[in-house]
């Protein structure tokens, strides 16, 4: 699932050919259309990773060929299907589904060298605040979520009475809606809804209902490292000035719904604040990011 996803990823946002494609990840014409046209594997039932021994030995090696690529034109560099070929050469037994995944894993992987300090058009953070709500007389904590484009500091809350999987779906989607389209690249915490592990400095595994999730509206994932949020610093922020300006008074409501309607209707009235050295108000700045946005999701 990780590498149908991260393939429908790069068709989207590439700029590639499907011919190109087809070349750097060793997979035919037939099977990209398949990949292309359905969000997940038909039939897929893997629910975790499965043992590599016979690659353990050889992930070092496939390491070094994906650090060494880097170093020469895009059309001399090592599609998954030579560097399997190569393994072979020196003794590898396993099968090309395990190099073809850790291949595309240390791309994704090695292609994060830094956090841009200028915010692109496009992008998003998303985070999680708690707050007290009144909801029919009885108080009660909810969890809400907060999407922020720090391009033009517009967001979006949404509460929930827990952070499940599905809220997280149900979340992005009225978020997507909201915007009129998806961002490109978004920024997150280590969840434990989104991440079942994390392997390395930058290598996440990530859980099957994020996969889902992804592949369907294909924006780019970015994860903080561990113990290092100010990687998204602007959502962080907003959390806090989510919970003062929309959560101070404790809300006294009716339901869920009522407060929703009410947080929705609160981001659109702050689209007409203009932050200072803007001399544009956020809806204005909101077009330049929506400009940058995939196209809006069926």
């Amino acid at each position: 699932m990780a590498w149908w996803t991260q393939l429908r990823v790069r068709a989207a946002q590439s700029g590639l050919s499907k011919r190109e494609l087809c070349r750097e990840e060793g997979i035919t014409y037939k099977t990209l259309e398949k990949v292309l046209s359905q969000d997940e594997p038909p039939g897929y039932r893997r629910r975790a990773p499965y043992d590599a021994p016979k690659l353990g030995p050889y992930v070092a090696r496939i390491e070094e060929i994906v650090i060494a690529d880097k170093a020469v034109p895009r059309k001399q560099r090592h599609t998954a299907q030579r560097i399997f070929e190569r393994l072979v050469e020196e003794g590898y037994e396993g099968g090309y589904t395990q190099v073809r995944e850790k291949v595309a894993q240390l791309r994704r992987v090695s292609g994060e060298v830094f956090v841009p300090l200028v915010h692109d058009p496009g992008t998003a953070q998303v985070d999680v605040g708690e707050a007290l709500v009144n909801a029919g007389g009885e108080l009660r904590k909810a969890r809400f979520f907060v999407l922020a484009l720090p391009h033009s500091d517009a967001l979006y809350v949404q509460a929930f009475w827990q952070a499940r999987t599905e809220m997280w779906w149900e979340f992005h989607k009225r978020a997507f809606e909201y915007l009129a389209g998806v961002p490109r690249r978004i920024s997150y915490d280590n969840d434990k809804c989104l991440v079942s592990a994390v392997t390395g400095k930058r290598a996440r595994r990530l859980t099957q209902g994020f996969l889902q999730l992804q592949s369907h509206y294909l924006f780019d994932e970015h994860f903080c490292g561990v113990s290092r949020p100010n990687e998204k610093g602007v959502v962080e922020a907003t959390v806090k000035f989510a919970r003062l300006k929309f959560f101070v008074p404790v809300p006294q409501v009716r339901d869920l719904d009522e407060l929703n309607e009410r947080l929705a209707e609160q981001c659109r009235k702050d689209l007409q604040r203009r932050l200072r050295g803007q001399s544009a108000n956020k809806a204005a700045l909101l077009e330049e990011d929506r400009a940058a946005f995939l196209p809006r999701p069926a």
